[in-house]
């Protein structure tokens, strides 16, 4: 018996120590796991003793899906200022696989507002406090593999709050663009990887890069190019490691189209390593503009050919160049158009805290509109919107963090903290194209500082790295100022932020309900508001002369070229605020993203590269007036004369300005339908638009905008429901005011939408359509099941929309769904087009030499393309003329001028082309460049000279920034009275090309 006992014992041993054998490989060959870690958080608000303490009862905490600001409901209901703030506490209970067990663990957090103490199993694993960037923890110590874990989370979002080890607050905590909402506001990742593993792109916290993927050696043409993978790889086995380097390259469709043997590679225990493998890529389907073709690149690690690590990222690749004033794409030069939207891109009820695919249907809307640049303001904008846009094909400005101008010491080291980790944690996007250091302008040194870390970090990422102004930089790699005109035969400019002015999508215009005077509003730090309580016809039509003046400076009109701009904002902003309501309303979409008529008169103005390439109309408005009303019809297109038609009559041709606009004066309002026809100047016809007049009022229409794959029962999807009045033939009544009463059953959650009213209506089932419609937001809870929603209305018929949600499976507290699987990227525009994007209309002649009045010795400066310096006479009439011989005789037709206080003072010019005269009469004040049109003469010499005094500068007309600093007018001197002085920044003399 004793003897089958030590058999049995014997292999008993056997077995163990297999399994022991066994458990051990797979531990040491374990595959990474990347899980969802957004479910099944408890939220309480308010400060608690020992919540981080695994025995603590959370169990009447509120329950909440990740991410989720403590403070939505504030969420446009109340000014920026006033958004609550305070101590939250998160807590959730998790169990990883048992499998995990000597492994590594991680968590990543896309980032939280503000700062925050996070516990896992009662110990304290750090803290994180910027704000802003994305952050993480190893947590292999900790973990209890197999068994129940609990993570505790402490949150504060004081304005005021202070770095700990500083005592000095962050600059970009501000009440004036960041909006306050507070908690753990983005995704939430968690990590299993062996102890050989590709390292997390989390610098300040994990000191670590991760993977690098790059293009070189483009060749769009043919569409080839060499792809660069590099990574970083840690080994923390305490032997030396071999292993083989692979890459696995899958196109759009998850097809395997090349894969890359890197070789053996030798790692010492302990050891952390850059490794990388290039090959040649053809048949490239390069990233562009509204085409967001993305690539997976998979980098692997194997030993003895078992996978050990893989990590898959998402990339696109493009050629961008950065010269003569202008943006190259893939070889074709792209002018900036676009917006500069608040980083929030928030909405009612909810903050920044959306599901993916609303996030890829906003930025989607800005390239809809033919925008291809957001410049995300003041601080780095989250992981989720950075690779929403690299989907959509929407080009990126990313800042950092920053305040309204440059600073010295603590702060700006942690700015240069928060740019490192930014560039590191997002340098993947292919539609990141500028890196922003400040939204102001900021020392060479701090640039040079700066530039040292793209140059670190991102060196082949083909991006640009620069701050607002920046118009005289050595250094910096893109510029310009905000609000005015600048132009470059180097470097970019664009503007980084023009058109303030502000509107209500519900007034269309004085003839319209509810009858709001253009510019009727309460007064903004004392004086007048016209521009920030604009009827949508006013803004509209602001938005068309502001971006005239950067249209005719674009690329093609001479060797010194605005390379564009960008409008402030794209959808209003629960920020600072100059109108009546209590956020800002300059967006050209609501904050529900119904479109204003500025989305449309962009749409127009903007649909090509440089010049239009696909030509449309707007009528700007609607055609449901009262009996008797004689109003203006503004119509906006792209050709060179527009023509009315009412009820199939010719009202004859629009009173052509600023290029795009066509005014038709009154106009008799008859119903039936207003047709807008777009010719060239041959008289061809290019577009046409019309509207009709719409019936009365009938019943109601719902429909609904949401995930493609469906509405997930995660306790985070959204659901964007749209009511309309609609009349009996189904057309929408764009005047209707009507109230709604909704009702909703069903597993979801009431978020609402946005009216004019008490409390903006955030949260109430009642509130009135606007212009004939509104929306609401409705979320999902964590179990699936039929919602329908219903509308009511007074007189109206009512309207049911029925849908269901779809389970998510969730294990412990992980999910292997992640939120953006599913979402395609956007191919609509298609590759970036092998011809030219603009025809040359202009060409600035060269000069030989300058003669000047006065002050000889700088005349140069005049034409040294650097808009910070200038040439000026001495102050007395006699000298106020300057100058310049052309390398050849030529015909003059056009001069660009720059000259001191634009803004602000009119200089009385003659122009002569050797001794005839082409030019008499006053400048006109401007953003930046004046332009004179001149009789053609050939000749070969051009003077300019002051016939008489000039204005005066007026200080009345210089407004002031947030901060209290006066806005630019040129140069900064003193001379005000300086009325004999002819003083010009930049001169351009053009001859036209046919």
């Amino acid at each position: 018996m004793r003897k089958y006992r030590y058999r049995y014992f014997s292999l008993f041993l056997g077995f163990t120590f297999l399994s022991v054998f066994c458990t051990s490989i797979q531990a040491q060959t374990q595959e990474r796991a990347k899980y969802n870690f957004n479910a099944a958080w408890k939220l309480f608000v308010g400060d608690v003793a020992e919540a981080q303490s695994p025995d603590f009862n959370d169990k009447d905490w509120k329950a909440v899906t990740l991410p989720s600001a403590w403070n939505e409901d504030a969420a446009f209901k109340l000014p920026i200022h006033e958004h609550p703030t305070g101590i939250v506490w998160y807590r959730k209970h998790f169990v990883i696989p048992a499998s995990a067990k000597g492994n590594k663990v991680f968590l990543e957090f896309e980032g939280i507002r503000q700062a925050g103490d996070f516990y896992v199993n009662g110990k304290h694993i750090g803290f994180h406090e910027n704000g802003i960037t994305a952050f993480g923890f190893d947590i292999s110590d900790v973990i209890k593999p197999g068994e129940e874990n609990i993570i505790a989370v402490r949150i504060d979002n004081a304005w005021d709050y202070r770095e700990r080890a500083t005592k000095t607050k962050y600059q970009w905590s501000d009440k004036n663009f960041n909006a306050n909402y507070g908690g753990i506001t983005k995704n939430v990742w968690l990590h299993v990887t062996s102890k050989l593993y590709q390292t997390l792109p989390l610098f300040s916290s994990l000191q670590t890069t991760g993977p690098y993927i790059y293009g070189q050696n483009f060749n769009i043409a043919k569409k080839r190019m060499t792809l660069v993978a590099q990574t970083e790889v840690k080994n923390e086995y305490q032997e030396d490691k071999i292993f083989d380097y692979e890459v696995e390259v899958k196109d759009i469709e998850g097809k395997i189209i090349k894969l890359i043997h890197g070789g053996k590679v030798a790692i010492k225990a302990g050891e952390t390593k850059e490794i990388k493998a290039q090959a040649a890529l053809t048949d490239v389907n390069f990233w562009s503009w509204g085409y967001g073709y993305l690539y997976t690149i998979n980098t692997k690690l194997k030993i003895n050919g078992q996978l050990i690590d893989e990590v898959a990222t998402k990339t696109g690749f493009r050629k961008v160049e950065y010269q003569n004033g202008m943006v190259y794409l893939n070889d074709r030069v792209l002018m900036m158009k676009g917006y500069a939207q608040r980083t929030s891109n928030e909405w009612p009820a909810l903050g920044l805290s959306v599901a993916p695919w609303l996030s890829d249907y906003s930025n989607g809307l800005m390239v809809e509109s033919n925008a291809n640049l957001v410049r995300w303001m003041h601080i780095a904008p989250w992981k989720q919107d950075i690779e929403s846009c690299d989907r959509v094909g929407l080009i990126q400005a990313m800042p950092a963090g920053d305040a309204e101008a440059d600073v010295q010491g603590v702060r700006w080291q942690q700015r240069v903290q928060v740019m490192q980790d930014a560039i590191i944690y997002n340098r993947n996007a292919p539609s990141i194209f500028f890196y922003e250091s400040g939204n102001d302008g900021i020392s060479e040194a701090h640039m040079l500082e700066m530039k040292a870390l793209k140059e670190k970090y991102d060196p082949h990422g083909g991006r640009a790295i620069g701050s607002r102004e920046m118009l005289d930089s050595k250094v910096a790699e893109y510029g310009g100022e905000m609000l005015y005109i600048n132009k470059s035969a180097d470097i970019p400019l664009w503007a980084t932020e023009y058109s303030r002015d502000e509107g209500l999508r519900k007034y269309w215009d004085e003839f319209s309900p509810p009858f709001h005077k253009d510019g009727d509003g309460p007064l903004y730090k004392n004086m007048p508001a016209r521009e920030y309580n604009r009827n949508q016809d006013s803004h509209a039509i602001e938005n068309v002369i502001r971006w005239f003046d950067y249209w005719r400076e674009r690329p093609g009109t001479g060797k010194r070229v605005s390379s564009g701009g960008v409008n402030i904002i794209f959808s209003d902003s629960n920020t600072h605020f100059r109108g009546e309501e209590n956020y800002r309303r300059s967006g050209e979409v609501d904050a529900l993203r119904i479109a204003k008529d500025g989305f449309y008169a962009h749409q127009v103005m903007w649909d090509g590269w440089v010049d239009v390439e696909n030509h449309r109309v707007h009528i700007i408005g609607h055609w449901n007036y009262q009996k008797g009303t004689v109003k203006n019809i503004y119509v906006i297109a792209s050709g060179e004369k527009t023509e009315l038609f009412i009820n199939g009559k010719s009202k004859g041709y629009g009173e052509r300005s600023h290029n795009f606009l066509f005014t038709f004066k009154n106009i008799a309002w008859e119903p039936g339908v207003i047709k807008a026809i777009s010719y060239d100047a041959a008289g061809k016809i290019l577009a046409q638009k019309e509207i009709k007049t719409a019936g009365e009022p009938y019943a109601l229409r719902l429909s609904k905008m949401m995930n493609p794959v469906g509405f997930k029962a995660d306790g985070a999807d959204l659901v964007l429901a749209e009511v309309e009045v609609i009349d009996q033939a189904g057309n929408r009544c764009p005047t209707a005011l009507n109230m709604i009463n909704f009702s909703l059953e069903g597993e979801a959650e009431w978020r609402g939408g946005l009216a004019q009213g008490a409390d903006n209506y955030i949260l109430a089932k009642n509130l009135p359509v606007e212009c004939g419609v509104n929306r609401v937001l409705i979320r999902s809870t964590t179990n699936a099941g039929k919602i329908m929603l219903t509308a009511k209305a007074a007189g109206l018929q009512s309207a049911l929309l029925e849908f269901s949600s779809i389970p998510v499976k969730v294990e412990g507290g992980l999910s292997k769904e992640m939120p953006a699987d599913g979402l395609k990227p956007l191919l609509k525009r298609g590759p970036t087009p092998l011809s030219p994007s603009y025809q040359v209309s202009g060409k600035t002649l060269e000069i030989k030499s300058i003669k000047a009045g006065a002050n000889q010795d700088v005349s140069f400066a005049s034409i040294d393309d650097n808009e910070l310096s200038d040439w000026s006479n001495d102050g007395n009439l006699a000298t106020a003329w300057i100058t310049y011989t052309f390398k050849e005789a030529s015909v003059v037709n056009e001069l660009n001028l720059k000259l001191n206080n634009f803004r602000t003072r009119i200089y009385p010019l003659q122009i002569k082309v050797d001794d005839q005269v082409v030019f008499e009469g006053n400048t006109q004040k401007s953003l930046g460049y004046f332009k004179a049109i001149c009789k053609p003469v050939k000749g070969k010499t051009l003077t300019i000279r002051l016939m008489r005094e000039n204005s005066g500068k007026d200080d009345s007309q210089i407004a002031a920034e947030m901060g209290g600093k006066k806005l630019d007018d040129g140069i900064a001197r003193n001379d005000a009275n300086a009325k004999g002085k002819l003083s010009i920044i930049e001169v351009e003399i053009i001859q036209i090309v046919k």
